[in-house]
């Protein structure tokens, strides 16, 4: 069986340091340049030239992670709505400038809300109205572009609960991200479980994986064997998919690429 190849997420500057190695195979790439409040308020055309002038003859699936902080997509207030459509709206447009396929946008399950949104009647329902009321025309919009939006777990407990949100715009423009990280944090401080269980209730909605090693108390971006992720459970969990999901490494130090790389051939997981 072919082993899968690994891609990164990168700024700008990182993927002039790591432009051969993304070229080489043409990995799955998620440019991190465009996230803040004020790259996307200025002028970003130069950032996109240079990405388009970087990844020349680049046939891979590249993204964008999309804005996110200060936010969450669940918000009841409609004047903090319009900012989130507004942010939303900006990445779609950064991700037509360039061609970009997918754009990771985050979960708004809370830790709170797995212990309390079942304690009320209809709170569940009006959680899953007030993101539908957020994202209904981005969406839309990224249906349009041919973008599929990636919806990352953040202190998701119940890997089950994005999955049902996500199943219930009943469109293949939004579709479920694993953080390895996040989950790994979920499970040994939370109650959540294994990583490769979240990547098991995903199935065949996974479109896109954030790999990054922890120890499951924090969200540490670690280089792939540095902290305590069952790494070859991971891998044998997207091996079971009929999809083939963007594998990016999302490291906090991008100068632990090649070391994580070296972990994960010699374990025979990637390539």
């Amino acid at each position: 069986m072919t082993v899968p190849v690994i891609g990164a997420a990168l700024t700008n500057a990182d993927l002039k340091t790591y432009q051969n190695w993304i070229l080489e195979k043409d990995r799955d790439l998620e440019l991190q340049s465009f996230v803040s409040a004020s790259v996307l308020d200025g002028d970003w055309s130069a950032l996109a030239t240079e990405v388009k002038q970087l990844l020349a003859g680049y046939k891979g699936r590249m993204g964008i992670h999309g804005p996110f902080w200060g936010f969450t997509i669940d918000t009841q207030d409609p004047l903090v709505r319009d900012v989130v459509q507004k942010r939303f709206g900006q990445g779609l447009d950064v991700c037509a400038a360039i061609d970009a396929s997918h754009m990771v946008i985050h979960s708004p399950f809370s830790t709170w809300d797995y212990n309390n949104l079942d304690g009320r009647t209809g709170a569940r329902d009006a959680f899953f109205s007030r993101v539908h009321h957020v994202m209904d025309p981005i969406v839309k919009r990224a249906e349009t572009l041919g973008v599929t939006l990636v919806m990352e777990n953040i202190e998701d407990i119940n890997p089950a609960d994005r999955k049902l949100l996500c199943e219930s715009f009943g469109s293949n423009a939004l579709q479920l991200s694993v953080d390895t990280g996040h989950a790994h944090y979920a499970h040994g401080s939370t109650g959540a479980p294994p990583v490769d269980y979240f990547v098991r209730s995903a199935g065949d909605m996974l479109a896109h994986v954030h790999l990054q090693d922890a120890d499951g108390y924090a969200d540490r971006h670690w280089q792939i064997g540095q902290g305590s992720i069952l790494w070859p459970a991971v891998f044998a969990a997207i091996a079971t998919l009929s999809v083939k999901p963007r594998l990016i490494l999302e490291l906090e130090d991008k100068s632990g690429i090649p070391a994580s790389m070296e972990y994960l051939v010699s374990k025979g997981l990637g390539q």
